[in-house]
């Protein structure tokens, strides 16, 4: 069967939007093929700075025949319209019909084929418009057509289209064109290390050979193994070690066609600085590895990796140079804030009321950076306050969670009025993803206790799902201080995520409780301090609301907020929980609008997922559902009339109602002290003794009694022996 090649020859692309582009381009290619009735074996594709490829194999030489079915008059329709119907219909006679009968009567029917068309004509149709409506977020115009309506539009200038369909009769090019590229079998090599002369290709094979030969490796994870590879080489040859970085090589591998790995150092001194910033710097500016001691992997070297996308003539002597100099720069700016911000800061009359309200040491940094970030009244956000104010609030959450897991309360507090002074560092200006670790670092250096560094330092943490949690007790008081804070106070003003939309990352803050208090397994309630938070933010948004009022600025204030701030919560759970393999209907069936405590909820889920696979648990299932069904179907057959709840023990007659009933009443004062301390083990084992009465009474007693009070007294059985498994779990809500 026949092949497709397709490249989209351009301007370089930006490295952090080819992979996407490519498999958009794919994706758009291939559901055009499937609505166009072509089939394919295979699609691949391909990226590099400067093109898009895709390679379609075992592609249909033509659509499929469509057959559909043309209803004409009927039998006995008059000499006319069937005359009308043989012409329209291209017959000889009628008899070329055939007869259908249906409840309208017999009438006549024709097969009519529309004919596939060929593979090469299709494409010359649906090529144009896939270019044209290619779903860039951003794109540009160019040339002399860039100022005509629906002119062609491209993340940077389209310069040629390649495009050909491959049989075993050779190679066709597909011919069509968009804007003032018509479609060829050329393309183009690497910008630099190849002739500007088009080159001719015959199919896929020949067009990854002569682009090889020409400097340009097509493959995005080819071009990372050649740099990984290489780095290795270069490092084992000066016995140092790579510190890999998997988003920033496939970065680099966007960035060249053809990569030449390169090494490089910088001035020791340098090393002082820690290894974070380092690492940032060169990675940040010059896209280049850093790289470790051999002996020990905590020390980096004063060695850099770098690609470049060309092999000088110079052996990259110059290249090296170069980034050198630009990462001394950066590195002479990282030292010199580094060392600035563990100095005192000029004696200011202003820090003074600050340095009081928070108990600062004004001659310490970190202090005094704390004390300037109140002072200078830096806004967290317009209706919750100013960052000194949120400081304080995370404070007294902070000393409020702290005895629920056994935290140190001086250190918790130390740590949360220290917490974001980091915020007025330089080094956290220029590189604000150190927030928090770089807090930590200067919090020895001005020789706070390792305890309430570490807090500092992890407080932000977990940021995602891979992300670590606090080691510290104290840290992870004061990092759900701080996210509880932040989702109470973006709750109560009505900023909640919509959508695709979190602007404030909510969504990952509600994750880093949930996996904080899983972490912990502890019994933390969450909405006592969801109101103890609501209460210390009241004040800072009526003084916000007050400082505000031409703004729209809308304070709430409402248990229902609360709870919806649950509900968001739960959701959360849900998506952690299905991570994990747990089925949606099991957490429905457990969770409830009010329950608040995470760790509880999560331990019973993973109880009743262990239960149902018992044989015990598959009953008891069973049991309620069928309980379930025969009080529907009663309800509708005495036509949605209640049944009653009260059952009368004096019009049990058989002996296996009675059992049942005493059943149930055993399990009732025992479930409920249960129930109370949360242990949904032994409430589900204790909900096993009801399997054997439930089954007797099932085979032994005539539920559909002749005598109406029997009949309604057996299915109050029923009802409470229903009542009793739904207040435990909702075993409605459970496939199977």
């Amino acid at each position: 069967m026949p092949d497709l090649l397709l490249e989209l020859f351009s301007e370089e692309i930006p490295a952090q939007i080819q992979r996407k582009a490519a498999n958009d381009l794919k994706k758009g290619l291939t559901n055009q093929l499937i609505k166009n009735h072509l089939n394919y074996d295979t699609a691949q594709e391909y990226w590099t700075p400067r093109r898009l490829t895709i390679n379609i194999h075992g592609l249909s030489s033509q659509a499929q025949n469509i057959y559909t079915e043309r209803k004409g008059p009927s039998i006995n329709a008059g000499k006319t319209a069937i005359d009308g119907f043989i012409r329209s219909a291209q017959l000889k006679s009628i008899s070329e019909a055939k007869i259908v009968t249906d409840k309208k009567g017999d009438y006549y029917v024709i097969q009519v084929i529309k004919h596939g068309r060929r593979a090469q004509n299709i494409l010359a149709e649906i090529l144009p418009e896939i270019i044209y409506t290619f779903p860039w977020e951003k794109s540009m115009r160019w040339e002399k057509y860039s100022n005509k309506i629906g002119s062609l539009r491209w993340i940077r200038p389209l310069r040629s289209i390649l495009c050909l369909f491959i049989s075993s009769a050779g190679s066709e090019i597909i011919d069509f064109q968009v804007g003032s590229i018509r479609s060829s079998n050329l393309t183009y090599g690497h910008r630099f290390m190849s002739t500007t002369e088009p080159i001719r290709v015959q199919n896929f094979s020949d067009y990854i050979k002569k682009l090889q030969q020409n400097r340009v490796i097509l493959d995005h994870n080819k071009r990372k193994k050649i740099i990984l590879s290489e780095a290795h080489k270069l490092c084992s040859f000066h016995n140092i070690k790579l510190l890999e970085d998997n988003d920033l090589t496939d970065e680099i591998a966007d960035l060249v066609e053809w990569p030449t790995v390169l090494i490089g150092t910088f001035e020791e001194k340098f090393l002082e600085i820690p290894k974070e910033i380092i690492r940032l710097t060169i990675r940040k500016n010059q896209k280049c590895f850093v790289t470790y001691q051999t002996d020990q992997k905590s020390s980096l070297s004063n060695h850099f990796i770098l690609v470049a996308n060309i092999q000088a003539k110079d052996a990259g002597k110059t290249i090296i140079a170069g980034n050198a100099k630009v990462i001394q720069a950066r590195l002479s700016d990282a030292l010199y804030f580094w060392k600035i911000d563990q100095r005192l800061l000029p004696p200011s009359e202003h820090l003074s009321s600050s340095a009081k309200n928070f108990n600062l040491n004004l001659q310490k940094p970190l202090d005094q950076r704390m004390a300037r970030l109140d002072s200078l009244q830096v806004m967290f956000h317009t209706q919750l306050g100013t960052q000194g104010e949120r400081v304080s609030r995370i404070a007294a959450l902070g000393i409020t969670i702290a005895p629920l897991i056994q935290a140190n309360k001086k250190v918790v507090h130390r740590a949360a009025i220290l917490a974001k002074a980091d915020l007025q560092t330089e080094i956290v200006r220029e590189f604000p993803q150190l927030q928090g670790f770089i807090g930590g670092k200067y919090a020895i250096l001005q020789g706070e206790t390792m305890n309430v560094a570490l807090s500092i330092e992890e407080h932000y943490k977990p940021q995602g799902l891979t992300d670590n949690i606090p080691q510290e007790p104290s840290g992870i008081a004061l990092s759900l201080a701080d996210k509880i804070d932040m989702l109470t106070g973006f709750w109560l003003i009505n900023e909640k995520p919509t959508g695709s939309r979190d602007p404030y990352a909510l969504r990952r803050a509600a994750l880093g409780v949930i996996r904080l208090i899983l972490t912990l397994k502890k019994n933390i309630p969450l909405m006592p301090l969801f109101r103890k938070a609501t209460n210390l933010l009241t004040p800072h948004m009526k003084r916000a609301a007050d400082h505000n009022q031409s703004s729209t600025c809308t304070i709430q204030y409402s248990s229902d907020i609360l709870q919806d701030l649950l509900a968001f919560f739960h959701e959360r759970l849900k998506k952690h929980l299905q991570g994990e393999g747990i089925s949606h209907d099991l957490i429905n069936a457990i969770l409830e609008p009010q329950k608040d405590n995470i760790f509880q909820i999560a331990s019973q889920v993973q109880v009743l997922n262990t239960y149902l696979k018992t044989e015990n648990g598959k009953q008891i299932l069973t049991i309620a559902k069928r309980i379930m069904n025969i009080l529907k179907l009663d309800n509708v057959a005495m036509k949605k009339q209640s049944i009653k709840d009260i059952i009368d023990p004096l019009q049990l007659l058989e002996q296996e109602e009675i059992a049942l009933y005493q059943s149930l009443l055993k399990i009732e004062a025992k479930s409920h002290h249960l129930r109370q301390e949360g242990n949904l083990l032994e409430i589900l084992s204790a909900l096993s003794s009801l399997i054997k009465p439930v089954n007797c009474f099932f085979e032994k007693v005539l539920i559909n009694h002749a005598n109406i009070q029997i009949r309604s007294n057996r299915l109050a059985i029923l009802k409470r022996t229903y009542q009793i498994t739904t207040n435990i779990v909702d075993f409605s809500k459970i496939k199977g």
